[in-house]
């Protein structure tokens, strides 16, 4: 049986959020993420996009773009109530429900009676009429095609792609459109005069394979329209973070190691509700000058408490070599287990 895959996607969520909370937003350029200029965009409405602004651009230059835009602070908590409303519609269709973030998610509806088409046209309808909301649905018979079909008609669209379309559809789309390459694989394809999809298929997979690794066979057949992923149900996160822009530059660690307890502290909460345990820690730090750097450890035994996490955090941090000052630090815990520890550290 042919699987039915519906991926969704809501427009702009935050500031849409927000526009609906404040109606006298509405029409106006909004950015989320921050009035300071330290801060990152977490997401901006479809009137600011269009003045180039886009999510994780630092906010400073989102209000070069545009001085005249509304900037307002994250409001997690609301867009998590909001979510949550709209995951429950999703979960009236069908268990089978992939969470990709808090407002994007894959739905199997294979087993369902309804066409897709008529599922979508629901979904679309009872996020409008409980939230205010508007989203966009992809629908086709696998997790790349439908994801890419969401992208299609945004905002507020649905699009359908189905085998014989394939891969006439897809050959003129740029190769960032395809699942698993990123920004420096593609500039490397590029410098060789691979542009759009159509251009990649004319690589044999063998040369996929030795350009870009493991993922070469994958993105070899999924440019075909092949893609045996199956929606997973109850994924469980990778890792459990948080992290933050400095109001200040700085490389004061005493400083730095305050906000690192307070991480601590919540990260330790976090794994405590969910009842799991973790193996590695990682800090990730951004310079002045924007470069991005991670440095992690792992242990033999697992950690949970807060205390053992802010002292590894704190082992870590001293071991880095701060020549210059940092405008952003976070902190991370992965490599989970719920089974029962074998060997406590000192600190359980």
């Amino acid at each position: 049986m042919e699987k039915k895959i519906i991926h969704v996607d809501m427009d702009a969520f935050f500031a849409a959020v927000e526009q609906q909370d404040y109606p006298k937003l509405k029409g106006k350029p909004v950015v989320v993420g921050g009035n300071s200029h330290r801060g990152i965009v977490a997401t901006c409405s479809y009137e600011a996009r269009s003045y180039g602004i886009h999510s994780a651009m630092p906010i400073f230059m989102a209000k070069q773009r545009c001085p005249d835009a509304v900037y307002l602070p994250v409001r997690y908590e609301r867009y998590k109530e909001v979510s949550r409303k709209v995951f429950s519609i999703f979960y009236s269709i069908t268990d089978l429900v992939e969470p990709l973030s808090i407002d994007e998610a894959y739905l199997d509806i294979t087993h369902t009676s309804q066409e897709p088409i008529k599922i979508a046209s629901f979904i679309k309808k009872e996020v409008l009429l409980q939230t205010g909301l508007t989203l966009s649905i992809g629908i086709s018979y696998n997790k790349f095609l439908a994801k890419l079909a969401s992208d299609w008609n945004k905002p507020n669209g649905i699009k359908t792609i189905t085998k014989d379309m394939v891969p006439d559809i897809l050959k003129p789309l740029s190769i960032k459109k395809v699942y698993g390459i990123g920004k420096k694989s593609a500039d490397k394809l590029n410098s060789i005069g691979i542009d759009t999809i159509e251009d990649l298929m004319s690589l044999p997979e063998e040369y996929l394979i030795h350009f870009l690794g493991k993922m070469g066979t994958e993105i070899y057949q999924m440019i075909r329209g092949v893609d045996h992923r199956e929606v997973q149900v109850g994924r469980e996160a990778k890792s459990i973070g948080r992290e933050t822009t400095l109001q200040q530059d700085t490389r004061d660690k005493n400083y730095l190691k305050d906000i690192l307890l307070a991480f601590s502290k919540d990260i330790g909460r976090s794994l405590e509700r969910r009842n799991i345990s973790a193996k590695t820690i990682t800090i990730k730090y951004k310079l002045s000058d924007f470069s991005s750097h991670t440095r992690s450890k792992s242990i033999h035994h697992y950690f949970q408490s807060q205390q053992a996490i802010y002292t590894l955090a704190c082992d870590i941090l001293e071991d880095i070599v701060l020549e210059e000052d940092l405008r952003l630090i976070g902190l991370s815990v992965s490599n989970f287990s719920q089974e029962e520890m074998q060997q406590l550290s000192f600190f359980d």
